[in-house]
């Protein structure tokens, strides 16, 4: 017997999909999601192929295991799209988003600012006798956590990637 439990439990899925390098192709994918109601947590998209003329986008994204193998497959059916890898179900993959952070503060909240970024090994990328703007690399968590720790001591302003990924081992996409 299935449980209903199983059925709408929500899972975080980081998908990956190597489309067409053509103008309108990010907007119909993005489409798709928005057209069904389906979340985006995380979007990055780049060229990855120059002469293929090919995109890799990688989104995060949640919902129960039937919206998740909806979404695999309604992307797997667009016409721009070349490839799609569910990272999440096909094994082991490396996740990582990286951060700017910028905190103003002074005294000793400025030395603690300084203290945590070496503990989270973020490198100050500007500093004014004012402020520091901090550059953090890692699991989405990591980040997060950096981030909550600067919010005491002056956090301003985050500028964050989204997440990018990509499988374990020696299968490419």
């Amino acid at each position: 017997m299935v449980s209903h439990e199983n059925i709408d439990r929500q899972e975080r899925h980081t998908i990956a999909v190597l489309v067409n390098n053509e103008p309108g192709v990010l907007a119909r994918v993005i489409g798709l999601f928005s057209g069904r109601g389906y979340n985006i947590e995380s979007l990055t998209v780049a060229e990855v192929d120059h002469e293929e003329n090919l995109s890799r986008i990688t989104v995060v994204t949640t919902g129960t295991p039937m919206v998740i193998e909806q979404i695999r497959n309604q992307l797997d059916r667009l016409v721009p799209v070349d490839r799609v890898r569910d990272l999440t179900s096909n094994g082991a993959h490396v996740e990582r988003e990286l951060a700017l952070v910028k905190v103003t503060s002074t005294g000793e909240k400025r030395v603690e600012a300084l203290r945590i970024s070496d503990i989270f090994r973020a490198k100050v990328v500007d500093s004014t006798n004012q402020s520091f703007t901090f550059e953090v690399t890692g699991s989405t968590d990591k980040v997060d956590a950096f981030i909550r720790l600067m919010f005491p001591l002056g956090l301003i302003e985050v500028s964050r990637t989204g997440v990018v990924a990509i499988a374990r081992g020696a299968e490419g996409l």
